[in-house]
């Protein structure tokens, strides 16, 4: 029951990050959305959008809620009005001091070694690339 035991496991890495988060006041999608900023810097809503496979629906409302706590920006590209960029602010930029601590903390709760941790990485980077090519799903060349 492969299924079954990653969905447990998201919900289970969900649910530990869960007071690993509580003191910076972010839900996990929230945090998702900082680390991935943290990471590669202003990015258009589309791109964040494919990177962390949600929806707009979903991502939408994520946005508003870290721009409400002053931590990011959303503009409109002013090379193409369609577009709009996410960027962090200061006090966004400044929550990233956190993200070693609650990386290890996470690493520390499910026993990853560095090497641990990349061979689990590769193995779910890999099940993803094969979801998104299966027959049927949103990424497959057969999907219209």
């Amino acid at each position: 029951m492969v299924c079954f035991n990653l969905h447990a496991a998201s919900r289970a890495m969900t649910a530990v990050y869960r007071p690993l988060l509580e003191p910076l006041g972010l839900t996990y999608p929230q945090y998702l959305v900082m680390a991935t900023l943290w990471e590669y810097g202003d990015l258009p809503v589309g791109e964040l959008v494919a990177r962390l496979q949600l929806d707009y629906g979903t991502m939408t409302p994520l946005l508003k809620r870290l721009e409400k706590r002053k931590l990011l920006l959303r503009a409109r590209n002013p090379d193409d009005e369609r577009t709009v960029i996410v960027s962090l602010t200061p006090e966004g930029g400044a929550m990233r001091e956190h993200a070693p601590g609650i990386y290890q903390a996470i690493c520390d709760i499910f026993g990853f070694t560095p090497d641990r941790a990349r061979a689990a990485l590769d193995l779910l980077q890999s099940i993803v690339a094969r979801a998104d090519r299966a027959p049927g799903s949103p990424g497959s060349p057969t999907a219209s």
